[in-house]
């Protein structure tokens, strides 16, 4: 075996750690050279209007990493292994370069794109922003920037004077996967996000649970009270998006509705 190999083999207890270990520094190895070389792409999935299936109120772009062989890689296989490293940021970066470069082409489309909140104070994602509204000052008013609950509660202040800052140029916020984390409704009163993407944990299998139904309500009046629309997102059945739209939920996202696709509608 190489020596890298047997290196790991004694650095942990047991083989299991061992594998998991070189599985961890492939993703990253794979997610490195992807960013270095320009290997990436959005994979774009539409929000539409609950209730009126034609309307496309905006797409979520979704970065894709593309590896050696071609294979187009999406985040939720490598963004846990990334979450606590800088490649985090750079994956910001690239998402946020392809998203500008998306509405650049296309000035009718409104797009969003992913971030982490830890990205605002990040140098070269700043001027990845900075430079694009600069080139585009109208551009704004078609960018949703998403930031998970977790990601904004890690640092909640500097968030909220970026929000502030970045809205007074037409940009919108979007509070991703809601219901995960521990935004208490203080805060999320305090945020000021315009739109609320409810986590798929409450969405998913919703004909058949009351209690998720209950809380989806809730979460509805919540964000109505708040002048933020309310987005249900891993919508997948037809059952579903009927409860959805019957409980007054904004937007629907979801399998059901349309997959992620690197041929929108703009490029066939």
């Amino acid at each position: 075996r190489k020596g890298t190999d047997i290196q790991m083999d004694q650095n942990f207890s047991d083989p299991l750690s061992a594998a998991v270990a070189k599985r961890d520094s492939n993703v990253l190895e794979t997610v490195r050279d992807a960013l270095k070389y320009g290997r990436t792409a959005l994979a774009f999935q539409p929000v539409i209007q609950a209730g009126a299936p034609q309307n496309v109120l905006f797409y979520e772009g979704l970065i894709r990493i593309i590896d050696p062989a071609g294979r187009h890689i999406p985040a939720r296989d490598f963004i846990a292994e990334v979450e606590n490293t800088e490649l985090r940021r750079l994956i910001d970066c690239a998402t946020l370069q392809l998203g500008l470069a998306t509405l650049a082409e296309q000035p009718n489309v409104r797009l969003s794109v992913n971030m982490s909140a830890q990205s605002i104070g990040y140098p070269k994602w700043v001027r990845t922003l900075e430079d694009g509204l600069r080139r585009s000052p109208d551009m704004a008013k078609n960018l949703i920037l998403e930031m998970t609950e977790n990601s904004v509660m890690a640092a909640p202040e500097v968030a909220r004077y970026f929000m502030n800052d970045m809205q007074k140029l037409g940009l919108c916020f979007a509070l991703d996967n809601f219901g995960a984390g521990q935004t208490s409704l203080v805060q999320l009163r305090d945020f000021y996000f315009d739109i609320i993407k409810m986590d798929g944990q409450f969405t998913k299998n919703l004909a058949q649970s009351a209690d998720n139904q209950a809380l989806i309500q809730a979460v509805i009046g919540i964000a109505g009270s708040f002048e933020m629309f309310c987005v249900a997102q891993n919508v997948e059945t037809a059952s579903d998006a009927e409860v959805l739209t019957t409980l007054g939920v904004d937007c629907l996202q979801g399998y059901h509705l349309s997959v992620p696709t690197l041929t929108p509608p703009w490029r066939q």
